[in-house]
């Protein structure tokens, strides 16, 4: 393994999510998540959340990923042991169940402007999170 590179000028800002509705978007994950909005605008809105900043942005003629097919980013959020309840209520606020289902550990769904997101029981253990 090498050594970590040195990190010059360079820090992570955020997750951009392009999407028609950059309210709506901002509202799924708000209430998905918690969070605050830092900014509200047409164009953009801000949200913090965990820790993360997501940034839906509002492109014009926007096409939503294939999954599976493109490739893509997307988030994966932990649930501790529980699977079914956290994709149930992403469902009930606006997500959708994506087909296939490649692994029973995560559950792939789709947020509403379509783009994939994970909820999984598996993650890292917090001293691997450390910078």
């Amino acid at each position: 393994m090498t050594a970590p590179a040195e990190p010059g000028d360079l820090r992570f800002v955020g997750v951009s999510l392009d999407c028609a509705d950059p309210a709506e978007l901002a509202e799924f994950y708000l209430r998905l998540l918690g969070g605050r909005v830092l900014w509200s605008r047409p164009s953009s809105v801000g949200v913090l959340v965990q820790g993360v900043l997501l940034v839906p942005q509002r492109v014009e003629g926007y096409q939503p990923p294939s999954w599976p097919g493109s490739s893509i980013v997307h988030l994966d959020l932990t649930a501790g042991d529980e699977l079914d309840e956290p994709a149930e209520r992403a469902v009930a606020l606006g997500a959708r169940l994506a087909d296939p289902q490649p692994d029973p550990r995560w559950r792939v769904l789709l947020d509403p402007a379509g783009h994939p997101f994970c909820i999984t029981t598996v993650a890292p253990r917090p001293e691997f999170l450390q910078a």
